[in-house]
């Protein structure tokens, strides 16, 4: 019998290739992340400010501040993101490892949920992000991350590397503030799951015409929810038409042993029912992964993060 999910839902998760989930994360869990992310922006804001890039923070609350320092140039979004960058990487490329997120990650009840779905030996994939989305009125013009600004259509699979085609995994897209239609919530395009090609535009995105994108559903789901899908089901998000910030946090698993399909950053086990002692239960140590990542990667030759090629006929 299933943990978490319904017969119901696992049946629809495995028919369409997605499923949308309320109440995941409980609100003490969630008031400390926020609370995580506070801390950290406080910290980033006071040094711009001792540099003369951004204003005195008095009377700002969290968002405020995410948006003065976006308009000032201030990267904050490399320095919130739980992942080294897709591109060049130095020995002090900031990220941010803290014990809530931690929590997020290996909190009982979303292992449930994906253990209902891919079965109870599970790896905390290394494919994940922050995303803080501002409205798309306040956008430089040149914003190209997918983190940042709307993301293209694409498929998780493809843009990892090919060593994880044959992985069991599942991407588990959590709010953290509502997401609606209006803010740029996920979007999916149900359907037997195959893969597509894929060119490098702005984003890495579908090639175009491969897509038939009038039978995208969009997935709105409240803070705490979350959006399950395959790793071949084609989604994006839309463009964020309102007033206000949209955070969520996209995170993968996959079944222990088998390929994350970005082998040189680390993954942990975050549930082993058959060997519980193996299971990482200290964020001390998942921060110090990646911390000893960079500092091996930093020194080498860039690793590409997908396969796609801008020569390929279908992206001419």
């Amino acid at each position: 019998m299933p943990l978490m999910l319904t017969q119901d839902q696992v049946t629809q998760f495995d028919r369409e290739g997605y499923l949308v989930v309320e109440d995941v994360l409980n609100p003490d869990l969630l008031a400390s992340v926020k609370a995580e992310y506070a801390a950290l922006l406080d910290a980033l804001y006071a040094r711009w400010q001792d540099e003369g890039r951004v204003p005195a923070a008095e009377g700002m609350d969290f968002w405020q501040k995410l948006l003065t320092s976006y308009k000032a140039g201030c990267d904050w979004f490399q320095p919130m993101d739980i992942s080294l960058p897709g591109g060049e990487i130095a020995a002090d490329t900031p990220f941010h490892f803290g014990p809530a997120v931690f929590d997020m990650l290996t909190d009982a009840r979303l292992l449930d949920m994906v253990e209902d779905l891919i079965g109870p030996e599970l790896t905390s994939n290394p494919i994940q992000h922050v995303r803080l989305k501002p409205p798309a009125t306040h956008l430089h013009a040149d914003e190209p991350r997918a983190h940042v600004t709307a993301t293209a259509w694409h498929q998780d699979r493809a843009v990892a590397h090919e060593e994880g085609d044959e992985t069991r995994m599942v991407t588990v897209w959590l709010a953290i503030s509502d997401a609606t239609v209006e803010n740029g919530c996920l979007t999916v395009v149900p359907g037997k799951p195959r893969m597509y090609p894929h060119c490098p535009q702005k984003q890495t995105a579908i090639a175009p015409g491969y897509l038939d994108e009038d039978k995208a559903v969009a997935l709105p789901v409240k803070a705490g929810g979350a959006v399950l899908f395959h790793p071949l089901t084609p989604h994006a998000s839309l463009e964020n038409r309102s007033s206000d910030f949209r955070w969520s946090f996209d995170i993968r698993y996959n079944v222990t042993g088998q390929p994350t399909g970005r082998a040189h950053f680390p993954a942990f086990i975050a549930r082993s029912r058959s060997a519980p002692e193996a299971e990482l239960r200290d964020w001390k140590k998942w921060k110090t992964m990646w911390e000893e990542a960079r500092a091996r990667l930093a020194p080498a030759p860039h690793i590409p993060i997908h396969r796609w090629s801008g020569d390929s006929p279908v992206c001419a």
